[in-house]
């Protein structure tokens, strides 16, 4: 009987490597987090609404402190942890939560991390996941197709979308699923402004298939690009659709 393998889509490596500099950027005055905040203030609507009150929880992801602090405050016993191989059996605690914020959207087996999810919840254990999934960066998706022109090279990483989703949780094994998804409209005044929002926010590429460098004639055409799309402000809008799965166990 033959194991089947899993497809090496992205490089674990660089994207450890853009963990730590994502943590190191946020450092920076006024530096870019406003995709975990969201993320954080989702998952607390989402357990006040379910009246979901853990023991114990684990945060998994580049947490900003909002979520942790209210959990803290209900008298949960928080783990954090901004950097974790979830392709891996997670810490044996077992948790009453476990939520991961923006981190299953670049691991090569996902069906795996998500029965490694459940794996740490205890029975009746709740799981929320955030990522974003598909109908993001479709504006640099359209920036960097004219910057590459005749040649154009996989920048973007692949996405997963709603259904998709939802037969990953079930076959992950949790007892109920609920997945959706809400769009963010993000607005830049420049090109480097976006780009530095995605590295502050650890959001650049990591696939192991590593596209060309950007040459400065692909830059320049880049730039001309996004002043194409700006609107009547003087702003271009990219679109950050933030799926949202939730499973218990």
């Amino acid at each position: 009987m033959t194991t089947q393998q899993v497809p090496r889509i992205f490089d674990q490596a660089r994207r450890a490597a853009r963990a730590m500099r994502g943590a190191k950027l946020s450092q920076r005055n006024q530096a870019a987090s406003w995709l975990a905040e969201q993320m954080e203030q989702d998952t607390i609507e989402r357990l006040q609404f379910m009246q979901h009150q853990p023991d114990r929880s684990l945060i998994i992801g580049p947490a900003c402190g909002e979520l942790a602090e209210w959990l803290g405050t209900s008298g949960s016993e928080v783990a954090i942890h901004a950097q974790m191989d979830e392709e891996h059996p997670l810490p044996a605690a077992p948790f009453n939560l476990v939520t991961s914020i923006n981190r299953l959207d670049t691991v090569n087996d996902l069906p795996g991390a998500l029965i490694h999810l459940r794996g740490a919840l205890a029975p009746d254990g709740l799981a929320i996941a955030h990522f974003l999934g598909a109908g993001s960066l479709t504006t640099l998706r359209q920036i960097m197709l004219a910057a590459d022109g005749d040649r154009p090279a996989a920048r973007i990483h692949p996405q997963v979308d709603t259904r998709s989703a939802t037969g990953l949780l079930q076959r992950a094994g949790f007892s109920r699923q609920v997945v959706d998804s809400h769009t963010l409209n993000v607005r830049f005044s420049s090109f480097d402004r976006l780009i530095a929002d995605l590295r502050e926010q650890a959001l650049t590429g990591v696939l192991a298939d590593q596209p060309p460098p950007l040459t400065k004639s692909g830059l320049a055409r880049a730039c001309a690009a996004f002043d194409d799309l700006r609107d009547a402000d003087g702003k271009v809008t990219e679109t950050f659709e933030i799926l949202t799965l939730t499973g218990w166990r």
